[in-house]
Formats: C-alpha cells, structure tokens, sequence
C-alpha cells in the first residue's frame, strides 16, 4: 500500500445529500487534506431502480456549495460491474467462490428452518463443495464467496477499536447474481481496492459490512484498508436522525441561511472536538482533524447549537466577505429574491454600510434579509405591530422636534452628527435619549429592533431618512 492517504465518499444517488451524508464526507475531506492526501468521490449508484440523474446532481451540488472538493472525475459503480463480473469469477477460478444453484423455494425453506430456531436466516452451504456438473440443466447460478468457518474475523477500527465477529456467523454471502450483476458487498470492495484506496471513513451501520469485505479482500489477497466507522448523528432526544429532527438536504441548510463554514466547523464537532475549541476555521479544522479522535457515542444535532456557530462566524467574517456570499445566497432565502430584484450600485452600497451593524443581530442569513428589509423598503412603510406600539400621539411630537433637528443637518450628515443632534432634542424636552430613539426607529425601519438608530439615519442618508420620519408625523 502506498504511503498516500487516499480516501473516498461514496454516496447512494437516492436522494439529495443529507446531514450524516455531509459529516461523512467532510470527516474524509478533513483526513486527506491533513495528511496531504487525495479525497475521491464515488457515485454507488448500482440500486438501478432507486438511483437517478437529479439525485447524483443534488449531491454534487451540496459538496460543492460546503466546498468539499474531491479529486478527479466522480466514479459510477454501475459502469465497473464487469470488472466486479471479473474478480467474482477470478474468485470462482482460485477456488475462493463458488457457483451456487439454490432455488428461491430453497433459500425460503432454509429462512423458515432458522426463523424457527430463533437463529438469524442464512445459508447452509449445500453448493460449497459440490461439482457445478450436478448444476441443473440451463441454470444460471450465483456466485457465493467461500467464507472461513472456524475462527474469527477482527476489523482493526481507528474509532471502534478492535471488533471481532465470529466466522461461523459470517455465511457464504453472494457476490454476484445469477443474472450477473455484482452485489454491493463485492462491488464495493473491487472499486476501492483498484481506486487505491487507503482509508474507508463511514458510518458505523457499515461495521458488519466491513467484517464481510475482509473476507473477500483476504480472498484476493489484497491489503485491506484502515476502517474507521463513525458514529451515526442523533436528535436531540437521542433517536436515530430523522426529517423532524433536521435530517435535510443540505440546500434545506443554505435556505435557512447558513453558511457553508459554520455548517462545516457544526458538523465537525459531531463526533470530534479539539480540546474547548467551539469556533473553528476550514483551516483549524484541517491542522487539528485526526480520525483516530473521533468519538464512539452518537452525537446529538442540536439547532440552537448549530445557530449560535453561524452567528459566531457571520461576525468574525469581514464585512465584504459576508456580502458577496450574502448576495450569491439570496435567490435561496425567504424573503430574499425581493431584496436581489432591488439591487443596485446605490443600494448595494447602503447594504454593505448597514453590514456591520446588521451582522450584529443576525445569526443567520434569513435573519440579515429581515434587518435589511428597512433598507429596500419602499415609502410609505409597513409599520409592523410592536413598531406601531411605539408611536404614539406623545412620540410623534417628539418625532417633529427630531425631524426639525435632522434638518439642520444640511451639509454634515453622518452618525455622529445625527447622534448630537438627537441627544440635543432629547436633552431640551427633558427625555431619555430612548424616547427619542425608539419611536424614530420605527419611522425609519418599520421595526423595533434594528442596528443603532443613527447608523441607520447615516445609511439611509438624508433625503430618505427625513421623508420616512415625514410619513410618520404629517
């Protein structure tokens, strides 16, 4: 085995690409990427009922949008099958398989016999040993692997440690079927042998599979990869992940307005932590990730959790950083394509003012589209409940004090100006600056929360800022 790290993803093209999908796939990235290795992607998409074109495309776009790169062109498993088709026969030819010609009302009475003993169905073998002359005329068998039957076969498992798995239960498995398509047993195993793959990282629902693949690597007398089998993601209340749960495509994630990074550093710490490091870079996380530090235990998703990361991350962003991805996400997010059609040179700008107040208050995407909203808004403004609660009779005599004040302002329109100007009207009518501040928020954003009052008067600008005040007081 070469002293490369290559490890491979490789998901069923069912479906989009779900959240244990992604963590299955970042944990393989991460390895290779600390190790100087390759990540390879391989596309099992053999179940030809089940998998289909939109699926495989839902997939690369997910990895795509996290930024998990893989190296290469994917690979389809279907396209292999007559190399799986050759090593099974290679097998038959060294004496390591088989051809079986048990009829389907045969393996029926052999899982009766065992049900009925309280054991595990299997198959009792009758084929192992007998002339495939005695086949029946024109029969099409498949072909079983010769499974060892005394003893025990060990998976050395980086996370699991040493799993043992007594022989006697490991029955001659199918390989391939009588009408010569591989299983996914097998197909699995020819594709990572010749892909020279060196360490399979996946979930721990595959740990039986694993003790079944040594068997067929032990048969051809190839090296068998370092397993490493992750624990599988639970929710919050400890049941296996589900939709409820938040069991999602990744596109699901980006339309609730997080960001690839923070979903990255989310997932990463499912499973495997470094010390109290909570916020973590791409880079941090490639520096530090070693799968042997991987946990046993499920891990929990929690969405407070994920949130309060995502948060973390929109504030240590630079300000143009999280603009372009802020824009390049709108058509994803609610709220959002009304934001992108109002989009100019001008009001781009405001936007990208406004951010370091805004990424202050938001912990996701959406949430910036709604404390933006003000910015776009078109006069007069939808006032929205708790807004109109402050803008009583008494307020609005305070807001023409306020108006009057800005309007002085002719040349010099900035925050602080506007600040001393606001602070002045307060002072003169004997209020707390709140008094003053809060029913002019809700002139100028509609809202009762929104970033500082007079960023907002800045932003806006002059014209815009006094007409809104104008709406609420003629």
């Amino acid at each position: 085995m070469s002293d490369k790290v290559v490890t491979r993803f490789a998901p069923s093209p069912t479906g989009y690409l779900h959240i244990g999908g992604a963590r299955t796939a970042l944990f393989n990235w991460l390895y290779a990427k600390h190790t100087g290795g390759t990540m390879l992607l391989r596309i099992e998409d053999t179940d030809r009922e089940r998998s289909n074109e939109a699926a495989t495309a839902a997939i690369l776009d997910g990895l795509s949008w996290l930024g998990l790169s893989w190296d290469g062109e994917p690979v389809s498993q279907f396209e292999r099958a007559p190399r799986h088709r050759e090593v099974a026969e290679e097998l038959v030819r060294i004496g390591k398989a088989y051809y079986c010609y048990a009829t389907p009302a045969e393996l029926e009475a052999m899982r009766e016999a065992a049900r009925a003993k309280g054991l595990p169905p299997r198959y009792d073998g009758r084929w192992r040993d007998r002339a495939p002359s005695e086949a029946p005329a024109g029969a099409k068998g498949a072909i079983r692997i010769k499974a060892p039957t005394e003893g025990e076969t060990v998976v050395h498992d980086r996370v699991q440690g040493d799993v043992r798995f007594p022989n006697k239960d490991l029955d001659d498995f199918i390989i391939l079927r009588s009408d010569g398509n591989p299983t996914y047993m097998h197909a699995v195993v020819v594709d990572d042998h010749d892909m020279a793959v060196t360490h399979i990282i996946r979930g721990d629902d595959h740990l039986t599979n694993a003790a079944r693949q040594t068997v067929i690597y032990n048969a051809m007398g190839w090296d068998v990869p370092s397993m490493s089998h992750i624990p599988l993601i639970h929710g919050a209340d400890g049941a296996k992940l589900s939709k409820r749960h938040g069991a999602l495509g990744v596109e699901a994630y980006r339309a609730m307005g997080y960001l690839p990074e923070a979903l990255l550093n989310y997932l990463a710490r499912l499973g495997w932590s470094h010390g109290d490091d909570e916020i973590m870079s791409i880079k941090d996380m490639i520096s530090w990730f070693d799968i042997g530090d991987v946990n046993k235990g499920a891990a929990r998703f929690d969405f407070a959790k994920l949130e309060a990361i995502n948060g973390a991350h929109m504030r240590r962003m630079s300000d143009a950083e999280l603009f372009d991805i802020f824009i390049a996400t709108l058509p994803y997010l609610e709220g959002g394509p009304a934001i992108a059609a109002r989009l100019n040179d001008s009001t781009k700008a405001q936007l990208l003012a406004a951010l370091p107040g805004l990424k202050e208050r938001a912990k996701t995407l959406v949430e910036l589209v709604d404390g933006a909203a003000f910015l776009f808004a078109t006069r007069p403004l939808p006032i929205d409940d708790k807004a109109a609660l402050l803008l009583t009779d008494d307020a609005r005599k305070i807001l023409r004090s306020a108006h009057e004040a800005l309007n002085g302002l002719a040349d010099d329109w900035t925050a602080a100006s506007a600040e001393a100007a606001i602070r002045e009207v307060a002072a003169a009518g004997s209020h707390k600056l709140g008094a003053v501040a809060q029913p002019l928020r809700a002139a100028l954003t509609g809202k009762s929360t929104s970033p500082g009052v007079f960023d907002v008067l800045a932003v806006l600008g002059r014209e815009e800022s006094l007409a809104r005040i104008s709406d609420q007081i003629d």
